[in-house]
């Protein structure tokens, strides 16, 4: 073959060959694997539908440790959720030992430092539930299963995050009954599958013991929130 016609014929098949090989550096082999799904979200509960005749009693923060809202909880077997930050019991875990060893409430996650999770990013968020988990697994040898975000704020990376730290949902609530200074909340008449929220503070005992009776009186009793909640 002459030269130049050889030269015409290389280069045709260079020509051929070259989109190929763009083809394959822009698609990737086929049988790459895909990318590692980020976790569901996890389902947000405020009410828990149910035809039981119960009633969830949910209790936050932790920072006040009144012995007659302990007494309470305990001689009437109240199976509480205590949503708690780890501040609040560090000086003084003590208190949430006795209602965890001779009671029947379970310690949940309400992050380490209280934010608004919305204001953070995924790392942001995941440092404070996941945090908030390994303190309550290493002071109390049970991991939490539920997340009430601080304020009832969350966003959609709240929801993925609460997955990832272990929560198999996020709980706000139906009912706030919690006394803030001279504000008592009315008593709402309760209904089956209705959350509770109160507070570790100055007046959680008369607030537990309201809550409680309004309980009665509607014929529910409480119930762990934790078996309620679907996965």
């Amino acid at each position: 073959m002459p030269r130049l016609r050889l030269r015409h014929a290389v280069r045709a098949a260079l020509a051929a060959l070259v989109p190929l090989a763009l083809l394959g550096a822009f698609t990737g082999p086929a049988h790459a694997a895909p990318e590692a799904a980020w976790p569901e979200p996890v389902p947000v509960v405020s009410h828990v539908e149910t035809t039981d005749p119960v009633v969830f009693i949910t209790i936050d923060d932790g920072w006040y440790h009144d012995p007659a809202a302990a007494r309470l909880l305990l001689d009437r077997r109240v199976p509480a959720s205590l949503f708690l930050l780890p501040g609040a019991y560090s000086y003084d875990s003590g208190y949430f030992h006795t209602l965890l060893d001779q009671g029947r409430s379970r310690v949940e996650n309400h992050t380490v430092d209280h934010p608004d999770l919305t204001t953070l990013d995924a790392a942001g968020q995941k440092a404070e539930v996941c945090g908030a988990r390994e303190q309550h697994l290493a002071q109390f040898g049970d991991g939490p299963r539920l997340l009430r975000p601080p304020y009832g704020t969350y966003d959609a990376t709240t929801r993925t995050t609460a997955r990832e730290c272990g929560a198999k949902a996020l709980v706000t609530w139906t009912y706030d009954l919690t006394t803030w200074g001279q504000w008592t909340p009315p008593t709402p008449r309760l209904k089956a599958g209705d959350i509770i929220l109160l507070h570790f503070n100055e007046t959680v005992a008369q607030d537990l013991k309201r809550a409680l009776d309004a309980a009665e009186a509607a014929g529910l009793k409480p119930a762990p929130l934790r078996e309620y909640v679907p996965e």
